[in-house]
């Protein structure tokens, strides 16, 4: 499928509400993690940003890109149930990889929980393979782990 040309910009504030939104109707969102303390810690510094994916006045899409001086990661890759099949996730992933490049970052790494086949062929379909490793984590605050 030829990737859609969606207006891709640093979100703004005005914006913050609406992709919440769309990061909650996609299933993102987990009761541990605030997503409005996570776009203010990504908008903070220079590691990290999140891309909006506009159709229009629509925002259809977004992704928080951020890196660890290494390699760069990618979190809340969302497109819009109604916006879905027109080439927005690759054009997305494709607005953060260039962020990454431009920062002088030349790995992308991601997770997909395991069973979410759908996503894993998304993925799979942009070029990216799986890598074997094992995940370690440890809330800070001596919480039992989440899923």
């Amino acid at each position: 499928m030829p990737e859609a040309a969606l207006t891709v910009a640093p979100i703004e504030h005005a914006d913050i509400e609406a992709v919440i939104a769309l990061w909650q109707r996609c299933g993102l969102t987990r009761p541990w993690n605030d997503p409005a303390a996570d776009i203010a810690l990504a908008r903070r510094g220079p590691n990290a940003t999140i891309l909006v994916g506009r159709d229009g006045d629509a925002i259809a899409a977004s992704v928080l890109v951020g890196h660890d001086g290494h390699r760069g990661w990618v979190y809340y890759v969302a497109v819009g149930p109604e916006h879905r099949q027109k080439g927005y996730g690759r054009a997305i992933m494709n607005a953060a990889e260039d962020w990454l490049r431009r920062t002088g970052i030349e790995k992308l790494q991601l997770m997909v929980r395991p069973g979410n086949e759908t996503v894993k062929a998304f993925y799979e379909s942009i070029g990216y393979g799986e890598q074997p490793r094992l995940i370690f984590a440890k809330w800070l605050d001596g919480r039992e782990l989440t899923p």
